[in-house]
């Protein structure tokens, strides 16, 4: 059945996009670092990008000017794509992160190449924008993608800090995007982390 589906439009725009969808479907079984905030388990990529779209359609009137919402939900939905191929990395292990850049731009060239070349370059630009961090919109995006974890690690009991053993320095920097990309929730931010080290998530040992 699969593959009478696929032989029949293999060469097709429509079968292009449809091969493209069924391989986000892996996207379902990437798991992060981060828990769900009933702590059950990790959340996966696809979750997060849900998760994070979903805040830029509800945070859009509180986002700096001009900043576009619709354009921003689409970003969201892209910007973890690559993992599929590159896996997902965690944002506070160095080494892990040395040769990240490589890897995604390799699994970018692979994944966009499935959908006809129209497509493929609009999402590709997307997540080029998103790396970037050069644009309104992606700074935006940016600190919806440090804030939620933020959020989850503070209802979590500092999991992922606690576990990867993460000083307040690190979490701070990771976020730090967040003050001119979402100035709005930046004292949030700041009062998490400020809970955060006073109940004692955070790394003290000396490197």
């Amino acid at each position: 059945m699969a593959d009478s589906l696929y032989k029949s439009n293999i060469n097709t725009e429509f079968g292009k996009k449809l091969e493209f969808l069924v391989t986000l479907d892996k996207m379902k079984g990437i798991y992060r670092q981060t828990l769900l905030t009933d702590k059950s388990r990790r959340e996966t990529d696809a979750e997060h990008s849900w998760h994070i779209a979903m805040m830029a359609m509800l945070f859009s009137d509180l986002a700096p000017e001009g900043v576009d919402r619709d354009r921003c939900i689409r970003m969201c939905l892209v910007h973890d794509l690559v993992e599929i191929y590159a896996g997902d990395t965690f944002c506070f292990d160095q080494k892990a992160g040395e040769d990240k850049e490589e890897r995604e731009m390799k699994a970018a060239d692979k994944l966009f190449a499935i959908l006809p070349k129209k497509d493929g370059k609009e999402l590709r630009e997307l997540w080029l924008e998103f790396e970037a961090q050069s644009t309104p919109d992606a700074k935006f995006c940016a600190s919806l993608d440090r804030l939620q974890p933020l959020v989850n690690n503070i209802l979590t009991d500092g999991h992922t800090w606690r576990k990867g053993k993460v000083n307040r320095a690190q979490v701070e920097k990771r976020a730090g995007v967040i003050e001119y990309g979402f100035p709005n929730a930046w004292q949030t931010v700041c009062d998490v982390i400020d809970e955060a080290e006073a109940i004692g998530y955070f790394n003290h040992e000396k490197n």
